[in-house]
């Protein structure tokens, strides 16, 4: 994919808002609902500006998903630690990335997942085939050298899986809706871990062989 070289080398305070607001109206409105005047009003640039740096809209929106992706890869899921193979800790080492991802770059995620919800056929293949292998590493991120002896032998594994991905993330969630509007570097953040950290042990205490679960 083509890569707009005036774009990128634009002031970088100045490209990052312009990514922002562009990153937000896709991810809420989609493509086809998303609006360029709602973009360069957010991002405080005239219409024009956007165009000169983009060709139209479409252009704009597969530059995005470039960029989403690259940011997924470098910000996200290269400092997933997959060595740890206690399937609770290296959920923990997911959710503390996950948490300091989703404060410098919150609308990619959002703007992502819109992008595996819909039809990708129109997309170019190239980008079909990168956001197809960033899906397999996410889910190699997750489950690969799990050591799964851990586990208890009377509940199914896949099972086990899906309640500590759910915990984890529901708990994260809820933490992200309570924080929204509020800025986290401000927020003394240990009594949430430590809290997090006895939520932890208890699925440990639950799926986990007894000498496994400390």
């Amino acid at each position: 994919m083509a890569i707009t070289k005036t774009f990128n080398n634009l002031d970088e305070t100045k490209k990052q808002r312009i990514l922002n607001a562009a990153l937000k109206e896709f991810a809420e409105n989609g493509y086809e609902q998303a609006s360029t005047n709602r973009i360069v009003k957010i991002a405080g640039i005239g219409k024009g500006m956007l165009f000169y740096y983009f060709k139209n809209k479409k252009e704009l929106f597969l530059y995005l998903i470039d960029y989403a992706i690259n940011i997924m890869i470098n910000d996200y899921f290269s400092l997933i630690d997959t060595k740890e193979s206690d399937f609770v800790e290296r959920m923990k080492q997911i959710a503390q990335v996950k948490s300091n991802y989703y404060y410098h770059h919150p609308d990619v995620s959002n703007f992502i997942g819109n992008i595996y919800l819909d039809d990708q056929a129109d997309l170019p293949e190239d980008l079909q085939k990168r956001l197809h292998d960033l899906q397999i590493r996410g889910y190699s991120l997750l489950y690969d050298n799990v050591d799964t002896s851990l586990f208890r032998d009377d509940v199914d594994v896949e099972k086990i899986y899906k309640v500590i991905r759910w915990s984890v993330e529901g708990y994260q969630n809820e933490l992200m809706d309570f924080f929204k509007g509020q800025n986290i570097s401000f927020i003394n953040l240990e009594p949430y871990w430590q809290e997090f950290d006895e939520y932890l042990e208890m699925l440990k205490t639950t799926f986990y062989k007894k000498e496994n679960s400390k």
